[in-house]
């Protein structure tokens, strides 16, 4: 989408026909376009189906009623914040007495939005173009336009003395994909941390696999999770120097970091714990195995095993039945055995995958299982089991 086709939908002619596509499925858009060319402009039908497609998949992380009114670009969708986390951050920074932020490589808005929405005024900035016009007509739409102002600008270049904090969000794609070394990110992280140092408070959003080396002693460290799937990691600066916690969504949960050493290895109990992502990203799976009085199946596997049961908000219970040394014949012959027809796979330090053992035990029955593929001790191992009641809380 370029400046032209986008401006182009912000007429009353583009928004009429933005109303008139909302909803259309793929296999109509043929003949819907075909339909329509002969009222619109061709490369004004080609933008407005565009368009809709993109706030369809954007119901996903920003909902349907605002993604029905917002303004996306393919990019836009991909990289920007879903809704839940974006709103758990503003309202850390509102927590944190913070006013005014400056909001450096925003993107289509996401963030903004949530700062605004909060109450915090928002300078937002973009490089792109497109980007910039996107971001705006995204505050106007869900009349936050007094609160967000949209400029066009290298971010690098931009003054953040006269705002209380600093967000920022670097590009972590390139032309080839993710980019993982954090000095490829656009701009670096070594500035975006040199201009978080210089501010009274700043975040600034990175990939959930940075190496824990990479973590500036000046930073809290914060891993985010939402229903159970890991989104980001934030450096805070200006918080608690040195923390490092794991934030569960919704809720939120949050784990803080004690220091603990690595916990110890013991033979499997009668439950399995499987922390949430946010947790082991965070290298917390000691914390979590100390609340439950449990330890480690293995020392290089993130699995808890525990005798008790004990809710706990930070990892996924399961009641072992069965410890099997790997042998597909075996499970085979159990889950026939057990009637096991709905079977769910997980793995962690196993090189088989969940469909291919699934092809090959071929499960038949009423009943459900859980097969853990992993190791114990060392070994390879299958555990069975299932979800246990009253595990979380």
């Amino acid at each position: 989408m370029n400046d032209v086709s986008f401006a182009s939908l912000l007429t009353p002619e583009g928004r009429a026909l933005l109303d008139e596509v909302r909803g259309t499925e793929p296999a109509q858009e043929l003949a819907v376009a075909t339909r329509l060319r002969r009222e619109y402009p061709a490369e004004l039908v080609s933008a407005a189906l565009g368009q809709a497609r993109l706030r369809q998949r954007a119901a996903a992380k920003f909902g349907a009623k605002d993604a029905e009114r917002m303004f996306f670009t393919p990019h836009g969708v991909e990289q920007s914040t879903r809704t839940s986390v974006a709103t758990y951050r503003a309202q850390r920074f509102r927590a944190l007495g913070m006013r005014s932020v400056a909001d450096l490589c925003c993107g289509i808005g996401g963030d903004a939005i949530a700062l605004a929405r909060a109450g915090i005024r928002v300078l937002a900035v973009d490089r792109d173009p497109t980007t910039v016009a996107v971001a705006r007509a995204n505050a106007d739409a869900l009349g936050l336009a007094d609160l967000i102002e949209v400029r066009e600008a290298d971010v690098t270049e931009v003054d953040t003395a006269p705002y209380d904090a600093v967000f920022v969000d670097p590009a972590r794609r390139g032309g080839r994909g993710r980019i993982f070394d954090p000095e490829a990110y656009s701009p670096p992280l070594s500035w975006a941390v040199a201009a978080a140092l210089k501010a009274p408070l700043a975040a600034l959003k990175i990939a959930p696999g940075i190496p824990h080396e990479a973590v500036p002693a000046e930073a809290e460290a914060e891993w985010i999770s939402d229903g159970g799937d890991v989104k980001e990691a934030v450096l805070w600066f200006g918080t608690e120097p040195g923390l490092v916690r794991a934030t569960l969504l919704p809720g939120p949960r949050e784990l803080r970091g004690r220091g603990l050493p690595n916990p110890r290895v013991r033979p499997l109990g009668r439950y399995l714990y499987e922390p949430d992502g946010a947790v082991i990203r965070a290298h917390l799976v000691a914390e979590v195995a100390d609340d439950l009085d449990g330890g480690l199946i293995d020392e290089t596997i993130a699995y808890v095993t525990a005798d008790e049961l004990r809710p706990t908000p930070y990892a996924t219970a399961y009641e072992i039945t069965d410890q099997l040394p790997f042998n597909v014949k075996k499970l085979k012959a159990l889950l026939r055995e057990r009637e096991v027809g709905t079977l769910t796979v997980k793995k962690r330090g196993s090189a088989v995958e969940p469909e291919e053992l699934r092809r090959k035990v071929k499960p038949q029955g009423p009943n459900s299982a859980t097969v853990f593929l992993t190791r114990v001790a060392g070994a390879p191992t299958m555990l069975v089991g299932a979800p246990a009641r009253s595990a979380t809380g």
